[in-house]
């Protein structure tokens, strides 16, 4: 099966009017990891005690994302263009390798959930990962590859932070 099948597929059982306006939301609020950036810029405002793991968030954000951009401009694997795959929303590139919204949302997640000592956030990766194949815009190599350099830059600045 190829990737344009399982993105079909996808959308076949899972594009419904709310997943798709969600989606369109979750798309928003990740582009350029500024939701997460905002996020943890808030979280440093207001938690004094953690504010160095907050920073530290925006930090993984920013460069995981900052990461996937230079990978993209070096791989430069096209979006999905299958005609049965239907595009959910505007993208500010053609480039799709790896999903700048996974790794952001992977770096930031993985960040929050060390900050709160609760697995709960890590839920969010995944449904940031499907919401990018249900709009179309991604193969999931695309979304995987970005969790997966999200999760790593994530830990790789938390361990910068850690007192020997």
């Amino acid at each position: 099966m190829k990737e344009a099948d399982i993105l079909v597929e996808v959308q076949k059982h899972l594009a419904t009017p709310g997943v798709l306006a969600t989606a369109r939301g979750l798309s928003h609020f990740g582009e350029h990891a500024l939701g997460w950036m905002g996020m943890g810029a808030l979280g440093a405002l207001i938690d004094a005690p953690r504010r160095a793991q907050w920073v530290r968030l925006v930090a993984a954000a920013f460069v995981s994302h900052a990461i996937s951009v230079v990978v993209k401009r070096i791989v430069r694997r096209k979006r999905p263009h299958d005609p049965r795959i239907k595009i959910g929303v505007g993208t500010p590139s053609k480039l799709s390798f790896p999903s700048s919204h996974a790794t952001s949302t992977s770096a930031a997640l993985v960040s929050l959930a060390r900050i709160t000592r609760n697995p709960l956030p890590l839920l969010g990766i995944p449904v940031m990962m499907v919401s990018r194949m249900v709009l179309g815009v991604h193969y999931p190599t695309d979304v995987a590859t970005g969790a997966l350099v999200g999760a790593v830059t994530a830990e790789a600045i938390a361990r910068t932070g850690k007192v020997k």
